[in-house]
């Protein structure tokens, strides 16, 4: 007896490549993601110094507001023309401005003799905020120079008025264009920048919300 074979319809065939199909390509597209090391992960310090004045003011340190290209955890270079490139193979511990402010808070508490600093998101009564802005944090080329730049303004808490501002820079050489290197430089002209913030801002005339002098000349009620 001879053996018989049975033929399966075309679309009987077909479809199981067409189930198994999409399963193949995201795998596919899966193993394409997850292929090569992950970016090392850099964290910026707080110097420490011993700046005297400003004590017993109470400050709330705000969030550098930012350009896009510096809100994220990408480390930035910028060439000659203000064109914008990433170094790859390394980004920033956390967002980059809401990091600067953490890093800012630090460096106060550990330079400073304030009586307290937060950020607005506390709930703490201040006497003054830092208003700032992120203008630059990138590696500059083809100097290859760390600069760090940042714009900043002391504002009265009881009524908005601006007591002063100044911006503040510095850059330091990179001795490559590479993720260690660049954090490196970066970290280190972002130190010399946040310590002159807290030398300046505890040298200031800082108000008080409640000013003592104008307190006692206040006449009493009538008991």
């Amino acid at each position: 007896m001879r053996g018989s074979s049975v033929l399966l319809p075309q679309t009987d065939r077909a479809f199981p490549l067409r189930r198994f199909a999409p399963v193949l390509v995201l795998a596919a597209l899966t193993g394409a993601c997850s292929s090569g090391p992950a970016p090392a992960t850099y964290d910026l310090s707080a110097p420490s110094s011993r700046i005297r004045g400003a004590a017993g003011v109470q400050v709330l340190v705000n969030e550098p507001a930012a350009l896009q290209q510096l809100a994220t955890q990408q480390i930035l270079v910028k060439d000659s023309s203000g064109s914008v490139s990433f170094i790859g193979g390394g980004q920033w511990a956390d967002n980059l401005p809401r990091l600067i402010q953490t890093r800012l808070i630090n460096t106060f508490e550990n330079s400073s003799q304030l009586r307290g600093v937060s950020r607005p998101s506390s709930g703490a009564v201040a006497d003054v905020q830092l208003i700032s802005e992120l203008r630059r944090f990138e590696i500059a080329t083809p100097d290859n120079a760390a600069v760090a730049e940042i714009s900043v303004k002391i504002v009265s808490d009881r009524d908005g008025r601006i007591v002063n501002g100044r911006i503040f820079r510095a850059a330091v050489p990179a001795s490559a264009v590479d993720a260690p290197n660049a954090a490196r430089a970066l970290d280190e002209a972002l130190s010399v920048v946040m310590l002159d913030i807290v030398r300046w801002v505890s040298g200031s005339h800082l108000p008080r919300r409640e000013d003592p002098s104008t307190a006692m000349s206040e006449p009493r009620p009538p008991a």
